[in-house]
């Protein structure tokens, strides 16, 4: 098999006045320049003129396989700093001291190419620099390549296509969360991830070596079959994902999983090799996993009727998936990009309770797979949005990819590492300027009644991990005022889980959903009952936090949910301070959930729900215990609370304030104040 030479990429992530950093993946090593231009349009013929831009190349690579080189570049200009707020090209070159090519050495500098990443005849991929104006930013997450509906992060191909040249074509996409689903991967992709593991990193990870239990049978088979995973990620990670049965397990299964999710390089290798197979090729080939091996026997039957019922279903996903993947690679090639991980990308529920991290740290094959995942999430994510806070990785990275091998030294050096990380979150040099959250490594765990578990849904109620513990909001502190972003000036949170917005979703399916999944019927949902509400105290902190930033406008945006909103709040604290937060949420960009009959029964009670909250004013309040009371009519007069407030929901569409297609969202913050559109 040859491996394409570009496997991934190039993505544009963090741009600044004074740098700009690139990010691409090749399966061979080569030394990695890159040349900036200034464009300008002739107003008579419309030609376009390119200005060379005296600039700098710093190229930092990891080689995390055999195959695999993942480089980050990052350009700067050799005195003053880049222009601002004017159309920037770029292109990179590849030299191995035998051949120096370019990106249109590999067709991608063609307009009448199909797999071209230039915007009409423009000679290069490009973005603007913003400075001084507002930013144009798009948002969203949940993007699963086999969930239901149509990729939305393509349609932000034909946003920027019509406006390409304009300082008001987006100049940001902010991804907040479950850019791949590392628990929940189709079935025919299954063998796909694994063999084109096998081949970028030219080794096996011994997973037996961190669980001797997978040497013996059935585990050892099914380790390698379709459906073979969900009971090794159950008992031996510990994890509490249902849809685990394809579970990305080693380093390679994350990094062929991203490139596919992001580029269609080895989408076009599979087929050229015959990759794909139909359910009967694969069971045929034994490479299926059965519960039930007796192939006379009814139970074997049903089983078998079940799982090619869900193999083709995902056959079609797939397909419109892999059509939009052009449309999405040029997207990533002419936007700064910046992104932020939540559970999926990891593993469903991660760190959802204090006992769910302390079982999966005290499962070795639970351990190792987490590291996996931070370590993948480090090379393809979170090494562009802050590349300067991440110095200290690089060389315990490269030292354990030289060797794979779980017990050694190197390998117990990288999962601390990753482990005991707390920086993850980051700040992006939009206007406004943006500060990521990460809700997931750096929660605060109460002791308090143990949640109560649900026909597999873990109900945590007001006792649910507070998303950001104290020690978390100093560090964030800490690094926005290293930004010299000043109160009064206007501030995004990026918060992967929103504040506000989900509670017309959440509380049918607390109140419905679950009582019906007692009864044993098949009532599905992608939602997890965790969110910044469920701890009082928890919500209280982030709202004093901000309040203590005291900036202009505070502007939140949010995905994970699998619906859009709008929502705006004024706070008022017992103390006399005031604060007005406008949230946007947008999810899924591929993965809607409310569908069929299920889904029609959830759309039209909460269309009832939000025919009552339109043009409403709820009020709420909080008491010094941090409980949480909600009012529908009107405020009235209270002598004991810590802060109350009064919340709007915006018609966001069709005179509606929830959206359940999929859509991704546009923001803008300009004269008028935040405002925010959605792309379905």
């Amino acid at each position: 098999m040859e491996l394409p030479t570009i496997l991934c990429g190039p993505i544009v992530r963090r741009v600044e006045p004074a740098k700009a950093f690139i990010w691409i993946a090749l399966s061979k090593p080569y030394d990695m320049k890159a040349e900036l231009f200034k464009i300008k349009q002739d107003k008579e013929s419309q030609n376009f003129h390119y200005m060379s831009i005296a600039c700098e190349t710093e190229t930092k690579t990891v080689q995390a396989g055999k195959n695999l080189y993942i480089s980050l570049i990052n350009v700067f200009p050799q005195a003053g700093s880049f222009p601002i707020n004017k159309l920037l090209g770029y292109n990179l070159l590849f030299d191995n001291s035998i051949e120096t090519l370019d990106l249109g050495s590999f067709d991608l500098l063609s307009p009448t190419h199909p797999h071209s990443i230039v915007y009409e005849n423009l000679a290069y991929p490009t973005f603007y620099i913003n400075e001084g104006n507002p930013s144009n930013i798009l948002y969203g997450s949940c993007r699963k390549l086999h969930g239901v509906g149509a990729d939305v992060l393509s349609e932000a191909d034909n946003i920027i296509a019509s406006s390409f040249m304009n300082t008001d074509r987006p100049s940001s996409l902010f991804l907040m969360g479950d850019q791949i689903y590392a628990d929940d991967v189709a079935d025919p992709l299954f063998k796909i991830i694994t063999r084109f593991g096998k081949e970028l990193v030219g080794q096996e990870e011994d997973l037996c070596a961190v669980d001797p239990r997978l040497k013996e049978e059935p585990f050892r088979q099914g380790l390698q079959q379709i459906n073979g995973r969900q009971y090794i990620t159950e008992h031996f990670c510990k994890f509490t994902s249902r849809k685990a049965a394809n579970h990305l397990l080693d380093f390679s299964d994350y990094a062929a999983m991203y490139m596919l999710s992001w580029s269609p390089s080895l989408w076009e290798l599979a087929h050229k090799e015959g990759m794909f197979e139909t359910f009967q090729e694969a069971a045929h080939k034994n490479e299926v996993y059965f519960a039930f091996k007796d192939c006379q026997s009814k139970e074997h039957e049903t089983e078998y009727g079940q799982l090619q019922d869900r193999y083709q279903k995902q056959e079609k996903e797939l397909a419109n998936l892999e059509e939009a993947l052009y449309a999405v690679r040029r997207v990533l090639a002419n936007t700064p990009t910046y992104m932020m991980f939540d559970d999926h990308d990891i593993t469903d529920d991660w760190n959802l309770t204090q006992d769910w991290k302390t079982n999966v740290w005290n499962a070795p094959l639970g351990r190792h797979v987490i590291s996996n995942g931070l370590a993948s999430y480090w090379l393809f994510q979170g090494w562009g949005n802050e590349p300067a806070t991440f110095t200290h990785f690089g060389q315990t990275m490269q030292t354990y990819f030289d060797s794979f091998q779980p017990g050694s030294l190197s390998h117990s050096n990288w999962v601390q590492a990753l482990w005991n990380y707390d920086s993850w979150h980051f700040t992006a040099p939009t206007a406004p300027k943006a500060v990521f959250l990460d809700t997931r490594t750096q929660r605060g765990y109460v002791n308090k009644p143990k949640p109560v578990k649900v026909c597999k849904r873990i109900d945590e109620e007001r006792y649910s991990p507070n998303l950001l513990s104290q020690e978390g909001w100093n560090r964030l502190s800490t690094k926005l005022n290293a930004t010299g972003w000043n109160q009064g000036e206007p501030l995004i949170l990026v918060s992967p889980a929103p504040l506000y917005g989900i509670g017309l979703i959440e509380n049918f399916l607390h109140d419905y959903m679950l009582p019906l999944r007692m009864f044993g019927l098949p009532v599905q949902s992608n939602f997890d009952l965790e969110a910044w509400k469920y701890n009082g105290k928890g919500f209280s902190d982030f709202l004093h936090q901000v309040s203590a930033w005291s900036p202009s406008d505070c502007i939140i945006l949010s995905g994970d949910v699998h619906s859009a909103s709008s929502v705006t709040s004024d706070v008022s604290f017992r103390d006399g301070r005031t604060l007005t937060i406008h949230q946007f949420t947008s999810s899924p960009i591929k993965n809607m959930s409310y569908t069929g009959i299920w889904g029609a029964i959830i759309k039209f009670i909460i269309g009832l729900n939000a025919r009552k909250r339109t043009d409403r004013t709820i009020f709420r309040y909080c008491d010094h215990q941090f409980d949480l009371f909600q009012e529908e009519q009107e405020s009235r007069v209270l002598s004991d609370y810590v802060w109350k407030e009064s919340i709007r929901y915006q018609n966001i569409s069709d005179s509606s304030i929830i959206e359940t297609n999929n859509n991704i969202g546009l923001f803008r913050c300009g004269g008028t104040g935040p405002l925010s559109r959605l792309i379905t």
